[in-house]
């Protein structure tokens, strides 16, 4: 057997395994999609029938026009998400660009002390918080979620690796033929960040929309419920309605699948790019 051979036969098997890590990784989510179409008995039916003997459509019309309309969670999770990283990608592009291009004393050791606090847990400011919100009037509101979330050290980390990659002669020839800052940063560093832009977008949706532990503490209120508090709802003191879950779940996934597919090619590229490898 020739080198090549060899090597043609490695990948070969390399990839029969990854695709055996991959079947047995998507087990779960096929079981979720079979399970929000059966009944309560079936859902924990043993051996497992992953194909249903009779389709239950009613558990997804159930879920959406129930006794508590998904709907309305799914606008508030879509409302939430959308506002808190759109903020968190306009705060970290101007962060970061003023990290990576614009020199000034003491850059480089507010950097550090700034990217310092992702040291501190994020429950131990829960109380505090809790306390501005209520002191100011934006407890039990969407604006509770909103305002924090777009502030992320981890996306200002992740632009300013991106933009130091990007040579400073294009921003010198920039200045020299009188561009102002704010004009480098939206027509030149943005447009050629996009990779790392996309990925802090992905990265970030994935992270608002699933967030449970926030809105579980600052919203009291079930209208303003976003969608991974409102699936509790379908668990009382008696029963819990497994179908009616999964069948939410299923709901909830599709805009965090339709994001990543839409982006993946660049999340990857942006990860690569950024110095976040390994």
């Amino acid at each position: 057997m020739t080198r090549v051979q060899k090597e043609q036969l490695t990948k070969i098997v390399w990839t029969a395994v990854a695709a055996v890590i991959g079947a047995f990784m998507v087990l779960p989510l096929i079981w979720m999609v079979s399970a929000s179409l059966k009944t309560e008995l079936e859902v924990f039916q043993y051996p497992i029938r992953w194909i249903p003997e009779t389709i239950r459509w009613e558990n997804y019309r159930e879920v959406w026009a129930g006794i508590y309309p998904f709907w309305i969670f799914y606008v508030n999770s879509i409302k939430v998400t959308t506002l808190s990283v759109t903020g968190l990608l306009a705060t970290s592009s101007l962060a970061a660009y003023s990290f990576a291009k614009l020199r000034y004393p003491g850059r480089d050791k507010i950097f550090l002390a700034y990217l310092s606090t992702m040291m501190i847990p994020p429950q131990v400011l829960l109380v505090p918080r809790f306390i501005i919100f209520r002191n100011i009037g934006i407890l039990n509101t969407h604006w509770a979620l909103i305002l924090p979330g777009m502030f992320i050290i981890f996306g200002v980390f992740l632009l300013r690796q991106f933009f130091s990659t990007i040579p400073n002669e294009l921003s010198e020839s920039a200045l020299m033929d009188g561009a102002g800052h704010l004009t480098i940063w939206s027509r030149i560093v943005l447009p050629l960040a996009k990779p790392a832009i996309i990925s802090l977008l992905i990265v970030s949706f994935v992270w608002r929309w699933n967030d449970f532990e926030e809105p579980l503490i600052f919203l009291n209120t079930k209208e303003l419920f976003t969608i991974p508090v409102a699936m509790t709802l379908f668990i009382d003191e008696f029963d819990t309605r497994y179908s009616l879950i999964m069948a939410a779940t299923v709901s909830a996934i599709v805009p965090v699948l339709a994001v990543f597919l839409a982006g993946q090619r660049f999340f990857v590229q942006g990860v690569v790019t950024s110095g976040l490898k390994g």
